[in-house]
């Protein structure tokens, strides 16, 4: 039996108990894949991450991603809150000051990530490792209509239409009418089974979006769920504003230069978020994009395992 400390940070928030609990496991060295996933199911949180040494030595930390029944080859609230942990760690050491730019090998590759003070505890932006491509699967939007509890009607506004989009991790973008439809969405899991295919061994999850929002500078107000993943819904998702972010430049058609977008999720479950995404679009096309938000320490513990 082995000591483990770890922490529990709230994600894409600046206030405790808001935002998307991550648990971040600082010694995964010696666990093999079935223990990491055993103990991502114990804390039962959206995603659980292990920290071994990078491989490569100018990087600074190997880290692996896992839901309680999946692990994943990227995510936004895991590389958004470890990233800050490690900033905040290597500052109470001594060893960095802010800003400090954090570099994390996850499974889909190097991710890039500066952090820097906020008005309240860090924030942290990431390039993403992977710009966003659409998914060649089709989605009528009156089945996803159905499987969301929805009349098709309220699916689809302006040239917002039913897509399948990733950036790593692949998502099923739901446009849909308004703030309305977003509070009585429920997802029928098995019909969603039904729906929607694998794509790389992974079924895409259901993420739904409209244009109203409860806070005045959203761009827009967002949902996702995730029962494939060992969650029913997720109150915030970086990931899936990652791969979003070919939705909006596809259907929104917005200049080039950069445009950034504040995204709310989480409203529904009474834990609200806020993720910035930022895409840079050249000749109509995304040629880079960021994912950022800030995260706040509320658990320290020690796992014996």
């Amino acid at each position: 039996m082995r000591a483990r400390p770890y922490l529990i940070y709230d994600v894409f928030t600046d206030t405790p108990l808001a935002g998307n609990p991550l648990a971040i496991v600082l010694d995964g060295e010696g666990l093999d894949a079935a223990q990491m996933q055993r103990i991502a199911g114990e804390f039962n949180l959206s995603e659980t991450v292990f920290l071994t040494p990078a491989e490569n030595p100018v990087h600074t930390r190997r880290v692996r991603i896992f839901t309680p029944q999946h692990e994943l080859p990227f995510a936004g609230h895991p590389t958004v809150g470890t990233a800050i942990a490690l900033a905040e760690l290597a500052k109470a050491d001594g060893e960095q000051s802010r800003p400090a730019l954090i570099l994390l090998e996850e499974t889909i590759g190097p991710v890039r990530c500066a952090v820097s003070s906020a008005a309240r505890g860090s924030f942290c932006e990431f390039d993403l490792p992977r710009l966003p491509e659409r998914i060649d699967i089709e989605v009528l939007p009156e089945l996803a209509a159905a499987a969301l509890g929805l009349s098709p009607h309220e699916v689809g506004f302006e040239n917002h239409t039913v897509a399948v989009w990733s950036a790593g991790v692949p998502f099923v973008c739901v446009p849909i009418a308004n703030l309305r439809a977003a509070a009585k969405a429920r997802l029928d899991p098995q019909m969603w089974r039904e729906l929607v295919p694998d794509v790389n061994g992974i079924q895409p999850n259901a993420y739904i979006y409209c244009r109203e929002s409860i806070l005045h500078d959203s761009a827009f107000h967002v949902r996702m769920f995730a029962q494939g993943l060992g969650i029913s819904e997720d109150p915030a998702t970086g990931s899936a504003a990652a791969a979003f972010a070919g939705a909006v430049v596809e259907s929104d058609e917005p200049l080039d230069g950069i445009h950034c977008y504040w995204i709310e999720q989480g409203m529904e479950m009474g834990r609200p978020s806020r993720i910035r995404l930022e895409v840079e679009v050249e000749g109509g096309r995304i040629r880079g994009a960021r994912i950022g938000g800030g995260a706040v320490k509320v658990v320290e513990g020690t796992l014996f395992v």
